[in-house]
């Protein structure tokens, strides 16, 4: 229960995987590194999902659905590509097992069935769309070609945590392709606004956009747009990416398209994506040391009601009071739950629910029955109120947009007061350890300076955001020119 949970000051990290574990959103599975995603924890996904598919549809993209295995040769074709996943790529080198005559039940690879090329388990899937692309593409009247895939990647990383970074993770993936690089630049952005919208407005994370300077772009790309989170314990999050690829996979794959004066040209492309990395974040922007606290738009259930009583009579009574109110506020769109278990205790189910985060907790008894009250728990300010039957529906639906708008504010402030404008390397390294946060600061805009301090303080920058000072200055680290300040921090 919530009691047990080491505290966020005691050890964060701790904090975290005891969480995510005992509000039963996933736990490890019996493949290292890989994650049993449940119930509770699926459902919260499903709402991301459901969301986001809907702003997909409406911007005029489809989804499909293109193979987990990449033959090696085609996954080799983008070559920037092929280099910025090749130590995270699983290889399948066989195709079938036989028994080990000397070890009765024991199963060994057939060395007779190796493959005549090996396949690429996906990290991710430009190189097996692109090469599909070439087929679907002939004409200007093929184009913009606009498509989205859910489905999972395999990244073969070393040191993992439950939804942060995973063997194998759940994700989309969007890829575009179009006839002028105007609108695919347009794409990219669009998506990238998409995205700072859900976080923003759906999860109640805020979010910096900007773009990743060259060492941080996605492999083969020509520019990453992107949206970072600040997390509590002042490490960044990168939430969101979506790049604009040039035309370099449509070279790799030989994607043309005939134009409208019957000229051959490449195709200018994007890709872009969200994971289940989203989950963490909403665990480490909102969530405290009793549990997980959930913003009502992405919530499973929004509303739970618990039972009191003493006797079968007064549990019929209860019921049918808890059945009415769950019915006029499912009416009202709210989702509700009403947990009539005989299992356990109202304060097992209270401890419960505030493990898992629930946004609204309704409690009735006896003596509500008798005064035409029900107590109304929050989540979110762990406040309580008692209320008239009369206006009980109005204010529970009013709470939806109440507790929302707060966890963002609250999420904001957090951000506010730990983003720091720092002028000098020393006074950078000095609060980076003791505040922690976002740090804006002038570099000179050259690659060693950023790897100088990616070694010396494991910082990186995370983006150049759009809405930063463009004021010209002088790096903190070199002493030269800056054309702007840029975000630091540490990061997940």
């Amino acid at each position: 229960m919530a009691k047990n949970l080491t505290t966020r000051e005691e050890d964060y990290s701790k904090w975290y995987n005891e969480l995510v574990v005992k509000a039963d959103l996933a736990e490890n599975s019996g493949v290292r590194g890989c994650m049993v995603i449940k119930p509770y924890g699926f459902g919260i996904w499903e709402r991301m999902q459901a969301e986001l598919d809907k702003k997909f549809k409406e911007t005029g993209h489809s989804n499909a659905y293109f193979p987990l295995f990449v033959p090696k040769s085609m996954f080799e074709a983008e070559e920037k590509n092929a280099e910025g996943f090749a130590k995270e790529c699983a290889v399948v080198t066989h195709y079938r097992l036989k028994n080990d005559d000397e070890n009765a039940g024991k199963l060994i690879v057939d060395p007779n069935a190796k493959l005549e090329e090996e396949l690429i388990v996906r990290p991710t899937s430009e190189a097996i769309i692109w090469s599909t692309y070439k087929g679907w593409v002939q004409s200007y009247r093929d184009l913009p070609l606009l498509i989205n895939q859910w489905a999972n990647v395999v990244r073969w990383e070393m040191r993992t945590r439950l939804f942060l970074r995973t063997a194998e993770f759940l994700w989309q993936e969007g890829h575009t392709a179009h006839t002028t690089k105007k609108e695919a630049i347009e794409e990219s952005e669009r998506m990238m606004n998409v995205y700072a919208d859900f976080v923003q407005d759906f999860m109640a994370i805020p979010v910096v956009k900007g773009l990743k300077t060259e060492s941080e772009r996605f492999a083969g790309a020509e520019e990453t747009y992107c949206i970072e989170a600040l997390m509590q314990d002042g490490k960044a999050l990168q939430a969101g990416t979506s790049h604009f690829l040039g035309q370099n996979f449509a070279k790799a794959f030989d994607v043309k398209f005939a134009t409208k004066e019957g000229k051959q040209e490449y195709v200018w492309g994007t890709s872009w994506g969200v994971s289940t990395r989203l989950m963490g974040a909403l665990v480490m922007t909102h969530s405290d040391d009793k549990g997980l606290v959930l913003p009502p738009n992405l919530a499973p259930d929004q509303v739970v009601i618990v039972p009191i009583y003493r006797n079968d009579e007064q549990f019929d009574a209860v019921s049918e009071a808890a059945n009415e109110l769950m019915a006029a506020l499912r009416a009202k769109g709210v989702r509700v739950k009403f947990d009539n278990r005989d299992t356990h205790k109202p304060g097992w189910k209270f401890n419960e629910y505030e493990l898992k985060g629930v946004p609204v907790r309704i409690a009735i008894g006896p003596k509500d029955l008798e005064n035409g009250t029900f107590e109304v728990a929050r989540r979110d300010t762990l406040t309580k109120e008692v209320l008239s039957k009369d206006v009980i529906v109005d204010h529970v639906v009013g709470l939806m947009d109440e507790i929302q708008n707060n966890l963002f504010a609250k999420a904001i402030d957090h951000r506010t007061t730990h983003t720091t404008e720092v002028e000098s390397y020393d006074e950078f390294k000095e609060l980076l350890e003791a505040k922690g946060g976002f740090f804006s600061a002038h570099w000179d805009g050259t690659i060693e300076t950023e790897e100088k301090i990616k070694k010396e303080t494991k910082a990186t920058i995370r983006c150049i955001p759009f809405d930063g000072d463009n004021t010209p200055g002088t790096c903190m680290v070199t002493g030269n020119p800056s054309k702007r300040r840029v975000l630091f921090a540490k990061a997940y």
